[in-house]
C-alpha cells in the first residue's frame, strides 16, 4: 500500500489509477509470454465438428402388416358341475394347477349309487331267470300243441308271457345301465387340457345336480385365441390376402419383446357399426403359456411383403414445421437436412418411401446440436483414430 501511495500519490487516488495498473500488468504479461502463447492457443483451439452417431439406410424386404391391440381368449372354457346329488368327498388337484384330459378332479360319496346299482342288477338277474323259464315253457307247449295235447290258446299265452318277460329284462338292463352311469358320475374327470381356477366347493359340502356354485372352471390355454379388431376399410384387403393362404399373426404381450406367432383363423360375419371395425381372431399354439386369457398384447397381422424397401432406424426421423426429415452426412462430413416421407413403422425401423437412398448415412443420435451445413464427426470413426 505504501509503495502504491509513493508511486501514485495518496490513498484517495488508488481507485482512480487501478485501471492503469491493470493495463500495465497486462502489457508486461504479453511481453513475457512472447511467441510461446501464440503457439499454445492455436494448438488448443476447439474442434467445431459435432460428434454424431450414424447408420446406413438399408434396402431389404419388409412385411406389410396391420397393427392393433388384442386380448387373449381361452381356446375353450369348461365349467365343472356335479351331475348327481351327493356329498363331495375329495378334491384331487390344487387350485390354479394345470390338468390333463382324463385327470381325476373330484370324488363324490358313491355309496347310495352303488346300492342302487346292486339293486338294479339283482332285479335284472331275477327277470332273466324268469325269462329263460318262460322261453322253455313256450317251447314245451309248442311241442305239446303239435302233438295235439295242448290247446292253441294255452300255447299263445305261453308265448306272450315269454315275450313280455324278455321286454322286462331289457327294461332291467336299461335301469342297470342308468344306475351304473349315476355311479360313474361320482368321479369327475377333466374333459380338456387346461388350467384350473379357484375351487368353489370343498369336501364335506353337498353338491346338487347342475347347481351353483360350480365346482371349478378350466381354461384351455394351449392352443389359445387372440382377439383383435381392424378398421373396416381393411376388410377387403384382409379377404384378398386370405384367399392366397394362411395369414401370419404376431402377438407380443405387454412388457415382453419376443412375439408369439400364430395364424388368422376367424373373421367376424359382420362389421361393428358402433366402432367401424371388424373383429378378427388368431390361433396360437402357446406352448410356453406366454399368452394368458384376458391379457392384452400388441398384435401384427402380416398381409404380404414389400421387396427392396428403404429402411432407416426410427430414431433418425425428426419432425419439423414442414414435416418429417432426417440429417444426412455427406462425403464432406457436413450435415444435410433432407425431408422424407415415412410409409410405416416396423418395430425399431421406419420404411421411407421418398427422400433417402440405400447407403445414405443418416444421423441417429446428436441431431439436437445440428444445423444444415455444419461439420460433423462420426463417433465410431473418431474413436478408431
Amino acid at each position: 500500500m505504501r509503495l502504491l501511495e509513493k508511486e501514485f500519490g495518496s490513498s484517495a487516488m488508488i481507485p482512480t489509477n487501478r485501471k492503469r495498473v491493470a493495463t500495465l500488468l497486462g502489457v508486461l504479461s504479453l511481453l513475457a509470454c512472447g511467441s510461446a502463447c501464440t503457439t499454445n492457443t492455436a494448438e488448443t483451439a476447439p474442434n467445431l465438428a459435432i460428434p454424431v452417431t450414424v447408420a446406413k439406410a438399408a434396402q431389404k424386404t419388409v412385411p406389410i402388416e396391420l397393427s392393433a391391440i388384442g386380448s387373449a381368449e381361452a381356446y375353450s372354457t369348461v365349467s365343472i358341475k356335479s351331475q348327481v346329488n351327493a356329498v363331495l368327498e375329495q378334491v384331487h388337484f390344487e387350485a390354479g394347477a394345470f390338468v390333463k384330459r382324463g385327470d381325476l378332479l373330484f370324488t363324490l360319496d358313491a355309496r347310495p349309487f352303488q346300492a342302487a346299482l346292486d339293486q338294479a342288477q339283482a332285479t335284472l338277474a331275477h327277470d332273466k331267470a324268469q325269462a329263460d323259464l318262460n322261453e322253455v315253457q313256450a317251447q314245451r307247449y309248442e311241442k305239446l300243441f303239435e302233438a295235439g295235447v295242448a290247446p292253441k290258446e294255452q300255447l299263445d299265452q305261453m308265448k306272450t308271457t315269454a315275450v313280455a318277460q324278455e321286454a322286462a329284462v331289457q327294461a332291467d338292463e336299461a335301469a342297470a345301465k342308468a344306475a351304473k352311469l349315476q355311479l360313474d358320475y361320482c368321479q369327475i374327470f377333466s374333459p380338456v387340457d387346461g388350467r384350473t381356477g379357484a375351487v368353489q366347493v370343498y369336501p364335506g359340502n353337498v353338491v346338487k345336480q347342475n347347481d351353483v356354485p360350480i365346482l371349478v372352471v378350466i381354461n384351455q390355454v394351449t392352443p389359445i385365441y387372440v382377439d383383435f379388431a381392424v378398421p373396416e376399410q381393411y376388410l377387403s384387403v384382409v379377404k384378398k390376402y386370405m384367399a392366397g393362404g394362411h395369414l401370419q399373426v404376431e402377438a407380443t404381450p405387454y412388457g415382453d419383446t419376443t412375439p408369439e406367432v400364430g395364424i388368422l383363423t376367424f373373421v367376424d360375419n359382420s362389421v361393428d357399426n358402433t366402432t367401424g371395425t371388424i373383429k378378427l381372431k388368431g390361433t396360437f399354439q402357446n406352448p410356453d403359456h406366454r399368452l394368458w386369457p384376458g391379457q392384452f398384447s400388441n398384435v401384427s397381422l402380416r398381409l404380404t411383403e414389400q421387396e427392396d424397401a428403404i429402411v432407416v432406424p426410427s430414431q433418425a426421423v425428426q419432425t419439423g414445421q414442414s414435416g418429417d426429415f432426417v440429417y444426412i452426412v455427406g462425403p464432406d462430413m457436413s450435415a444435410e437436412a433432407r425431408p422424407v416421407k415415412v410409409a410405416r413403422t416396423i418395430g425399431p425401423d421406419s420404411v421411407i418411401s421418398q427422400g433417402v437412398s440405400a447407403g445414405d448415412r443418416v444421423v441417429t443420435d446428436g441431431q439436437l446440436r445440428l444445423i444444415p451445413g455444419i461439420k460433423v464427426q462420426i463417433k465410431g470413426e473418431a474413436s478408431s483414430r
